[in-house]
């Protein structure tokens, strides 16, 4: 592999958590003016199923084995279901910052579910780093109640989101070994698309938006949601992946916050969205340390072993 494509590997990944930051923050306007969060969901699940059908029709796929199923249901279940349910209802309460610090807790979730699970060893520079990162976490729930434009319900959904989205990696992990990224993908959002249909509240949110009355920047902004931040980032993400290592990909994630923060000044300077730099406070940005220390302790010293 070329030096010219370990750059393009990482801008390529610099570019997912920019998409990441943004959507924060964008998706965050829309709601619950002009669209309710679960029929925000079914808008963005239906439609990246559609576009992942369309690239998968261009790819030879492999016959899935009957013992593979259940990690499919359930990674449609915790990967798309779940994980999409609670992130948008908990941005809806919650802040966009919060909803990127928070995030950025995935690698040493899926460090704990991997201890649980597949039976990891845990160090104790690794028990160490999930003990501040979990102190972090805690700390701003605790905290989101007394905060401006947050919630302490709004902040539990996002752990939620951020749990479930971790169980789904390491559930995931064996298929994407015995199949292609792009089935696993596909069949995993279409899985996930109709647990989302069996959710008794989506039909009824649903028929009550008033789509006529949406101005052309609203579709902007869903559309960006369902191209961009759905579809565009798991091809730079696959693309990353091919070159540089999960670990790599992994460490980007402290990027998110930080999108987060120049995302809501740029967005509120030029009239895209409402202004929500008072959420960025002293605080906030402490807890924010406390989790990038926990998952850079946890990361960095699993990658030395």
């Amino acid at each position: 592999m070329s030096k010219t494509q370990i750059i393009q590997a990482h801008i390529a990944l610099f570019v997912v958590n920019m998409l990441y930051g943004a959507n924060h923050v964008l998706a965050k306007g829309l709601m619950p003016q002009f669209i309710d969060p679960t029929s925000f969901i079914l808008l963005r699940v239906s439609g990246a199923v559609a576009l992942f059908w369309i690239l998968l029709c261009f790819q030879k796929t492999k016959r899935i084995e009957p013992k593979d199923w259940w990690r499919f249901f359930a990674a449609g279940l915790f990967g798309v279901a779940i994980n999409q349910l609670f992130f948008f209802h908990g941005l809806n309460l919650s802040s966009a910052l919060n909803a990127g610090i928070i995030m950025a807790l995935n690698p040493l979730m899926v460090f704990v579910l991997a201890v649980i699970i597949a039976k990891e060893r845990m160090s104790k520079i690794n028990g160490l780093g999930v003990l501040i990162g979990a102190t972090g976490a805690i700390l701003l729930t605790l905290s989101s109640g007394r905060s401006a434009g947050s919630s302490t319900l709004g902040d539990l959904f996002l752990l939620i989101n951020a749990l479930s989205y971790a169980l789904y990696l390491v559930i995931s992990k064996p298929l994407l070994q015995k199949y292609s990224p792009l089935q696993v993908i596909t069949y995993v959002f279409s899985i996930g698309f109709m647990l989302l249909l069996l959710f008794p509240p989506t039909w009824q949110e649903f028929s009550k938006v008033e789509f006529s009355t949406f101005p052309l920047s609203v579709w902007y902004k869903i559309i960006y949601v369902i191209v961009g931040v759905t579809f565009l980032t798991y091809l730079l993400t696959i693309f990353g992946l091919k070159y540089v290592g999960a670990t790599v990909s992994a460490a980007y994630i402290y990027t998110q916050p930080i999108m987060v923060i120049v995302f809501m000044v740029v967005f509120a300077t030029i009239g895209w969205t409402e202004n929500y730099s008072h959420t960025i406070t002293l605080g906030r940005l402490l807890y924010m340390l406390f989790i990038f220390m926990g998952v850079y302790l946890v990361s960095f010293h699993k990658t030395k072993q």
